[in-house]
Parts: C-alpha cells; sequence; structure tokens
C-alpha cells in the first residue's frame, strides 16, 4: 500500500495507529514496512539504532495482525511500534554499553521494560545506541560512532539516549525507552525538541537500579508520552526502588496550571551559565504559566557547586572502578574521552569517595526541601543549545564535563519526576525543552500539565515532524 508523504504511518501517534489497527484500515504489517522503510532513508546517516533486525520486526507486526484480525489483541497499543535503548535488556542480546569492549555481556532474561511492551504487544523495531557507559551528553561511542540529532545531523543528538531521542524524532514510530540518571532522556528531548520524562524513582522498573537512574520515554507529542507510561509504570519485584505508588489515572486530557503555586528557577547555582536565548525562550514559557492563573514565584538556587562537582568526582570513580577491571587491549577500546576522564578517579582516597556518595543524599534533600513548596518547577532543561554531533559534551575538556546538567540532576538524586517538552528554537532554529518538574509520585498530574503547555506554547516551539520526514 502507498501512503501520501504527508500522511506516513510511521509519522502517526499511537492513538492513531491504535484507532486505525482497530478499525481495521491500518495493519501493524503496514505500519512495520513504513517505519522499516523510515529506517533505511534515514540510516546510517543518523545512527540511532544498534541492533534491527527487519525480519524479526516484520513476523513480530505479522503476529500483531493477525489478533487483530482474530479479535483478540493485546490492548490498544498492539502493534504499535517502539524502541529501547541498548542498556534495556532483550533476552539473548548483548548489552554493550556504547562501549567497543570486546565480549560484551548477553542478557539471560528480559528487563521489567521489556516485558511490558511485549506484553501489551508492542512491536520492538531495534536497541538504541548510547555513547561508552552512558556518561556523555551526545551520541559518540567507541562502538558505535557517532549518533547524530534528526532535525540537523550536524549537531547532537543528545545522550546517553542518543539513539532513543533520534529515533523519536526521526519518525521509527512513536514509542520509545531512554534511561536517565542525571540527564540523559530530557537532554535528548531539550536537543530534538521531543517530550521526555525522567518519572518519579521506581515507576517504571529497572533491572539494574542504581541511585537517580531511570527509565523513560522519548516521544514526539506529550499524550504519547502519557500513553507509553500507561504501558511501562508497573510495579516489578527485580528492582528493588519500585514503590507501592497510588494509582496513576494516565489521562491525555490538558490541565491548565491555574491555582498551582509555581516555582521559577533560571539560575541553578551551578554549572554553565544559561545563554541568553534559552533563557528568552524559557521566560515566555513562564509568562504562559502566569496567563493561564498560576501564581508564579522565583525559586533560588539550592544546589551548590561543591554538591554538583562531588556528584560528578564520584560517578568517575566509579567509573574508573570499572575502567581499572579492563584488561589492557579492553581499555583501548574505549573512546579516549571517556579514559581520560575516568583515569582522574584513580587516586580518590576511599574517605573523599565517601564523602562524594554523600552527596547524592545530600543533594536529594536540598531538591526536595526547596521544591516541596511549589505544585511545579519551570526551569531550562540545561543552560546550552545543542553542539555539533563530533563532540562528547559541550565542555570539551574531560575534567570539566557536566556543568550542562545543573537543571536536570538535582530530580534525578531526588527521586522527583521532571519533563522536558519543547518550547522554541534559539535564532539559528536549535531548540530549547522547558523542564516541569513535580513532586514524587505525581507524574500522571505532570504530563498533563505538560500536555496543556504544548497546546498554547506557540507554532514556533512546535516542530514540523512530517516535513522532518520527508527530509
Amino acid at each position: 500500500m502507498q501512503f501520501d508523504a504527508a500522511s506516513r504511518p510511521a509519522d502517526l501517534d499511537a492513538a492513531t495507529l491504535a484507532q486505525r489497527f482497530a478499525a481495521g484500515t491500518l495493519t501493524p504489517t503496514e505500519v512495520a514496512e513504513d517505519v522499516i522503510a523510515r529506517v533505511t532513508e534515514r540510516e546510517p546517516e543518523l545512527n540511532a539504532l544498534y541492533l534491527f533486525d527487519p525480519e524479526q520486526v516484520r513476523r513480530d507486526a505479522a503476529a500483531s495482525t493477525e489478533r487483530w484480525r482474530a479479535g483478540a489483541s493485546r490492548g490498544p497499543f498492539d502493534g504499535v511500534p517502539a524502541t529501547v535503548k541498548e542498556n534495556i535488556a532483550r533476552a539473548g542480546q548483548p548489552k554493550p554499553a556504547g562501549t567497543a569492549v570486546p565480549h560484551p555481556p548477553i542478557a539471560d532474561r528480559n528487563a521489567p521494560t521489556t516485558d511490558r511492551l511485549l506484553e501489551a504487544g508492542v512491536v520492538i523495531v531495534g536497541s538504541t545506541t548510547m555513547p561508552d557507559w552512558g556518561m556523555l551528553s551526545s551520541g559518540v561511542s567507541s562502538l558505535h560512532g557517532i549518533t547524530r540529532g534528526a532535525i540537523d545531523p550536524a549537531l547532537t543528538s543528545g545522550g546517553s539516549s542518543a539513539g532513543a531521542g533520534t529515533a523519536a524524532a526521526a519518525g521509527y514510530g512513536p514509542f520509545h525507552i531512554g534511561t536517565d540518571i542525571g540527564g540523559s532522556i530530557r537532554l535528548p528531548g531539550s536537543w530534538q525538541g521531543l517530550t521526555a520524562l525522567k518519572p518519579s524513582e521506581g515507576l517504571i522498573p529497572l533491572d539494574v537500579p542504581y541511585a537517580g537512574r531511570a527509565a523513560g520515554p522519548l516521544t514526539r507529542t506529550a499524550a504519547d508520552t502519557i500513553r507509553l507510561m500507561s504501558i511501562v509504570a508497573r510495579p516489578d519485584p527485580r528492582d528493588y526502588l519500585t514503590r507501592p505508588y497510588a494509582p496513576m489515572d494516565w489521562s491525555t486530557d490538558p490541565l491548565p496550571p491555574t491555582g498551582m503555586r509555581v516555582g521559577v528557577q533560571l539560575d541553578a547555582g551551578s554549572g554553565l551559565p544559561v545563554e541568553p536565548e534559552t533563557l528568552a525562550v524559557i521566560e515566555r514559557a513562564i509568562q504562559r504559566f502566569a496567563a493561564a492563573g498560576a501564581s508564579v514565584e522565583p525559586l533560588d538556587p539550592f544546589v551548590p557547586p561543591e554538591v554538583l562537582d562531588g556528584l560528578v568526582d564520584f560517578w568517575r570513580t566509579r567509573s574508573f572502578v570499572d575502567y581499572a577491571a579492563l584488561g589492557e587491549a579492553e581499555r583501548a577500546a574505549v573512546l579516549p574521552f571517556i579514559a581520560e576522564w575516568c583515569a582522574a578517579g584513580e587516586h580518590v582516597s576511599a574517605a573523599q569517595t565517601v564523602r562524594n556518595r554523600n552527596r547524592i543524599d545530600e543533594m536529594a534533600r536540598l531538591t526536595r526541601a526547596a521544591t516541596d513548596p511549589f505544585d511545579l518547577v519551570l526551569s531550562p532543561v540545561t543552560p546550552v543549545a545543542a553542539f555539533p554531533a563530533e563532540d562528547p559534551m559541550p565542555i570539551t575538556d574531560p575534567l570539566q564535563t557536566m556543568g550542562h546538567i545543573s537543571f536536570t540532576v538535582p530530580y534525578n538524586m531526588s527521586g522527583q519526576p521532571a519533563v522536558s517538552i519543547g518550547a522554541g528554537r534559539q535564532a539559528d532554529g536549535r531548540t530549547v525543552g522547558l523542564q516541569i518538574a513535580s513532586r514524587i509520585g505525581t507524574d500522571d498530574r505532570l504530563m498533563r500539565v505538560a500536555a496543556w503547555f504544548e497546546s498554547v506554547r506557540g507554532d514556533a516551539a512546535r516542530v514540523d515532524w512530517t516535513a522532518l520526514g520527508r527530509a
């Protein structure tokens, strides 16, 4: 079947696909073929996919098509295409974590997220790329090479959920899952004009939980993020950080912030200064909240530089432990930037390592205390716009790497949900994301506010995804 270039199945949102599957006017097989065609058109230039088996995609889509024909679908999103980041386990598949180190571990079972997707009948298109050990905010990898942004391939994808962000922006289906320990979902979201949610701690179970780590959606719309959350936000005993959250209502109905108390943080107090054009975009977004009847108040910086620096030094030491455990040939395969970055952790004392580890708890306490009075907190996602795809970080000095995560990482450590949603562009067209954070366990309400903002943000903040699909 031939489709008009302006309404290709690969560009349809999950609700439209579900409606058309149920009506019999479109099949998962037809959608899969168009997604495969899209992947063929955009790869290998974008380099978003690590594991991509088109024949397996076809088989899974055919099975979904038969379930719909038999009246036995596994749910409304049976047959909807999705990707998962390469560090999200798929049974029998390697998990190289972005490094060219030989003999990567092979997953012996699915991650909880993978299981939830398959139980819902979602068709997994492939696993998406990431940089070495997920410790870069770009798509630069010793294994994969360079993953590029879909809007402008000269610019970074963002990272470490590099391929997830690019796959979402390029239209490799509507659902994409990444992971985030300091901004790795929201940074690609900001730099590629997406909606990208780091959910509350433990809301989406992980097979390898870790302090601050979360899995979450990257999608073209707030509504598709909400729909994806309805599938994957379910407890699983494999994650010891899973919490008994109250049931959430994953409604896509926009929720205006009328009467809400909204904190505004334009200075993180650490890291890089906010670029003037980014600041202007965020200030315009704040005006939308005020005009809707929110009580908007300034929020002073709450994470001192030494707290952020201590956390980053702890990550550096932790990564050095992994690096030092490799053989000489294996160490040579690691991206030189990462090798140099983590080598600085070699001579950190045990006492200092403990003090650095304690910065996680300190950051969590400071963030919860500062933001608890507010229903929502608005800020830039990151102080800077997208940088060249070849650069591993906005700052290319391996010893000064993390100044761009000062707005994002506090919510990893506090466990609070935070979403990036496109708010506008700089003069040269680079996208700018607004971060909206809220109290832990209010992800459903947060996303409804994000859906409201999406509806009022104006045309200048929107990406023409169908035009991008014709690129």
